[in-house]
């Protein structure tokens, strides 16, 4: 059975940093597309961050997060993550790690939230103003 479990998240002021942690099993990171949503109060899921399962792992940003945002993976920990710099109030949201069998590669694929077939509980990010 797969699981995915999210860690890091907390309460911030604007301008700081947190690091989300998805710890895998049932499933090798490495293998699997990989991503990062949000969602909040009020909103669609929306897409964040996705790697693929290339060794290297190409990644995609949403526009709102790139050169503030990075996702990573470790797969000896076969855990992935995403380094949250700079944070903006309009980035508060639960977050939601998510996994894929799908090979993708291309963005437009990695944003769609039916790719991937597992899904964390979500860890709360909240960022003051």
């Amino acid at each position: 059975q797969v699981q995915l479990v999210e860690s890091g998240g907390g309460s911030v002021q604007a301008g700081g940093s947190l690091r989300l942690s998805c710890a895998a099993s049932g499933r090798t990171v490495s293998n699997s597309g990989m991503g990062w949503f949000r969602q909040a109060p009020g909103k669609e899921r929306e897409f964040v961050a996705g790697i693929t399962w290339r060794s290297g792992g190409t990644t995609y940003y949403t526009d709102s997060v790139k050169g503030r945002f990075t996702i990573s993976r470790d797969n000896v920990k076969n855990t992935v993550y995403l380094q949250m710099n700079s944070l903006k109030p309009e980035d508060t949201a639960v977050y939601y790690c998510a996994t894929s069998l799908i090979q993708y590669t291309t963005y437009n694929v990695a944003t769609l939230p039916g790719v991937y077939d597992y899904w964390g509980q979500g860890t709360q990010v909240t960022v003051s103003s």
